[in-house]
């Protein structure tokens, strides 16, 4: 049943279709702005792990999913110069079975097509597109009423954090992640297309996994860098990208360094994070997703966050809890995410007995222990 009063949400992304969805599976019903006049999600590949899977499930999306996505057998933590495997952690039917939820792997896009599909067909969301929303105050002007409270699912770069008292700040990482995508028949040999593969070097490492749909590979690397503006979708001249990419990834094994002189104009990502911070403006403004809390990659969670907030978010709501509530209970999960980020990102680019010490200790455990670290991780029940 209809609850009466609107939520506004700022932002069509994961977060903010998402959320339109959660509120609307709860009866309540929300208008999304915009700002651009087409969705377009930057990026290209995206990691789904089965805590975002298993909300995703439960909004009706799964069946939709599965079409267009792959489930990897392993997640494959790989020596970038030696290219030997350091350790596999199950996925594939392995994940449905531990954590009662795939892992999947596939297209931004494609994922921003399927919450976009799911929208526009349920009456109780209304998505406007080019309306950009920079203040709270905007929205009965173009609404006719004042929403029950607005939603800032704006990105990590939000109007609305401004509107915030205390919120968190946004800064660069001093880290960027170049994306390239190969089709498979120019992808190295060690490329596996039933896998996903985190190299690891020092100072830097790249992720690999396939996207089904376009018979492609998506390639992350991270790397040290100067900030290139506040863009997702900067390229570089090829002699540029070379001298960069190669003196970062310099010492790699040829498979590896031979792709990337390949490499024609990267897309590059400044790695920004918002700081700890305050989330809300009383009971008339939230924070979700990167605008509130955008993170390092190292544990591939953000969009993962961004869900489970959006889910949350509406279980709060519905139940009459506030959203100083909801802000309270969702910072400890993302404190702990955030930490086992910089874990990640300090055991990723080890150097010298840091990184053989890592090593040993990886290669001594066995799949199933290491799956078990992620039972916080993977296996968390959102409120409902």
């Amino acid at each position: 049943m209809q609850q009466g009063t609107p939520v506004a949400i700022a932002g069509a992304g994961i977060a903010g279709l998402t959320a339109a969805l959660s509120f609307a599976r709860k009866g309540i019903p929300s208008e999304i702005f915009e700002r651009t006049g087409a969705l377009k999600e930057a990026g290209a590949g995206l990691q789904l792990s089965p805590n975002a899977t298993r909300i995703l499930t439960r909004l009706g999306l799964l069946d939709a999913l599965e079409e267009i996505w792959s489930e990897p057998e392993t997640i494959n933590l790989v020596d970038g110069r030696s290219l030997r495997t350091i350790a596999a952690v199950p996925a594939g039917a392995f994940a449905r079975n531990r954590w009662n939820a795939p892992y999947g792997v596939l297209h931004r896009a494609s994922l921003q097509n399927v919450l976009l599909d799911a929208v526009t067909a349920n009456p109780l969301c209304r998505l406007h597109l080019g309306q950009p929303i920079e203040s709270p105050g905007s929205i009965a002007g173009i609404i006719g009423k004042e929403p029950r409270f607005t939603v800032g699912a704006d990105g990590v770069w939000s109007d609305l954090r401004q509107h915030v008292q205390g919120a968190g700040k946004a800064s660069f990482s001093g880290n960027v992640a170049w994306r390239l995508t190969f089709s498979e028949a120019d992808a190295p040999a060690v490329f596996d297309a039933t896998k996903v593969m985190a190299f690891l070097g020092n100072g830097c490492h790249l992720v690999v996994y396939p996207l089904p749909q376009q018979h492609l590979f998506n390639l992350v690397a991270i790397t040290g860098g100067a900030d290139p503006s506040k863009t997702w979708d900067r390229t570089l001249p090829a002699a540029e990208v070379k001298h960069r990419l190669l003196s970062a990834f310099s010492g790699w094994h040829p498979q590896i360094t031979g792709l990337l002189q390949a490499a024609e104009e990267p897309t590059i990502w400044p790695l920004w994070a918002v700081g700890d911070g305050a989330w809300t403006k009383g009971e008339d403004l939230v924070l979700i997703g990167d605008a509130a809390h955008a993170m390092m990659p190292f544990a591939a969670q953000g969009a993962a966050m961004a869900i489970e907030d959006a889910f949350e978010l509406a279980a709060f709501v519905a139940n009459g809890k506030t959203l100083s509530a909801f802000a309270d209970h969702r910072k400890t999960r993302i404190a702990r995410v955030r930490a086992r980020g910089a874990f990640n990102r300090f055991a990723y680019h080890a150097r010298g007995p840091v990184r053989l010490g890592r090593d040993l200790v990886l290669s001594l455990r066995r799949p199933e222990s290491l799956a078990a670290d992620f039972d916080w991780l993977y296996g968390y029940e959102p409120k409902d």
